[in-house]
């Protein structure tokens, strides 16, 4: 075997591993993004807090604004449609059972928060934005 197709083979293997590596990272960073989001969630549904409170804190210490309160069913189905993703179905199911969706924009991430009739924190779903 010449010299030649021993050096483009190490060479396609070596670029083959990168690719590999590089593959592997963006997905550890994706779930670690997401878990971040999703612990931060936890612990405010945790604390029981009001839309009012929620959304004044997200907004002031978290820079994820409010973008959306849908107040129809119409509404619902418009901000499920275009921005729920994989998700949909389970934004449905969870506005089905709470009385009021609120959704937030934070970085990379929407959170679609139900609340209560009391307006309570109780659930919430993350879509990536990516």
């Amino acid at each position: 075997m010449s010299r030649f197709w021993i050096r483009a083979a190490a060479l396609a293997l070596s670029l083959l591993g990168l690719g590999i590596a590089m593959i592997l990272a963006s997905l550890a960073f994706n779930h670690h993004r997401y878990l971040e989001h999703e612990d931060l969630l936890r612990e405010v549904v945790s604390r029981q807090w009001t839309a009012e409170r929620l959304t004044q804190w997200l907004k002031d210490v978290k820079g994820a604004p409010l973008v959306a309160v849908p107040r129809s069913p119409a509404d619902l189905e418009r901000e499920v449609s275009s921005h729920g993703g994989t998700q949909a179905a389970e934004i449905r199911e969870k506005a089905g059972r709470w009385a009021q969706v609120r959704v937030y924009a934070a970085a990379d991430m929407l959170y679609f928060v139900f609340f209560d009739d009391a307006e309570v924190m109780r659930d919430f779903t993350l879509v990536s934005r990516r």
